[in-house]
C-alpha cells in the first residue's frame, strides 16, 4: 500500500475512534423518553479529542437541567463588541480609516522594472515588484499611484506605462 493510502486509513481510523468513543453515553441518551432531556444528553456527549469539554448547565426553575447549548450561547454573543462583530470575516479588507491609494512620483529617469525590482518613490517608500512582469521604458519623473487590489494586494500604476505590476512595500 502506498504512503497516501496508509495516511487515509489512519485518518479514517482516527475519525471512527472519535465517533464511537462513547457508545455507553449514546445508549444512555436513547433510553430517555423526554425529548428535551434526550437532546440535552446528546448535546453533552463529547465528539472526539478536539472538542472542548461540555459545559455543565445549572438546573432550570423546573429542576430539569438546561441544555449545554443554551448555557454557552449567551456569553459568546454578549462578550463581543459591536465593532468586532461588524469586522468579523473582513480582516483582509481595507478598514474605513485606511487610505484607498497613495500618489507620488519616481524621481529621475525611470527605465522600467523586472521581477523583484525595487522602486523608490519620492515620498521615501520603497516597493518591490512581486509578479513576473517586466517592462522597459524611459520616463522622466513619472507620477505613480499605488492602489489596493483584492486580498491585501497592491498595484503600482505608473504614468504612461501599462500594465501595473503587483507590488509589496519593503520600506
Amino acid at each position: 500500500m502506498n504512503r497516501l493510502g496508509k495516511m487515509g486509513l489512519c485518518l479514517i481510523a482516527a475519525t471512527a475512534a472519535g465517533a464511537w468513543a462513547d457508545d455507553a453515553g449514546l445508549q444512555r441518551c436513547r433510553t430517555l423518553s423526554d425529548s428535551t432531556q434526550r437532546l440535552a444528553c446528546y448535546d453533552a456527549l463529547p465528539l472526539g479529542a478536539t472538542q472542548k469539554p461540555a459545559v455543565t448547565a445549572a438546573p432550570s426553575a423546573t429542576g430539569a437541567p438546561a441544555s449545554p447549548a443554551a448555557a454557552t450561547a449567551a456569553p459568546v454573543a454578549s462578550s463581543s463588541s459591536p465593532s468586532l462583530l461588524s469586522r468579523f470575516g473582513f480582516e483582509s479588507r481595507a478598514q474605513p480609516d485606511e487610505l484607498p491609494f497613495v500618489e507620488s512620483y519616481i524621481p529621475g529617469l525611470f527605465e522600467g522594472w523586472r521581477p523583484r525590482s525595487s522602486i523608490k518613490l519620492a515620498n521615501g517608500q520603497v516597493w518591490q515588484v512581486i509578479d513576473e512582469t517586466s517592462r522597459v521604458s524611459w520616463v522622466e519623473n513619472p507620477k505613480v499611484k499605488i492602489t489596493r487590489g483584492m486580498m491585501g494586494s497592491f498595484f503600482l500604476e505608473i504614468e504612461r506605462i501599462n500594465p501595473a505590476p503587483r507590488v509589496r512595500r519593503v520600506q
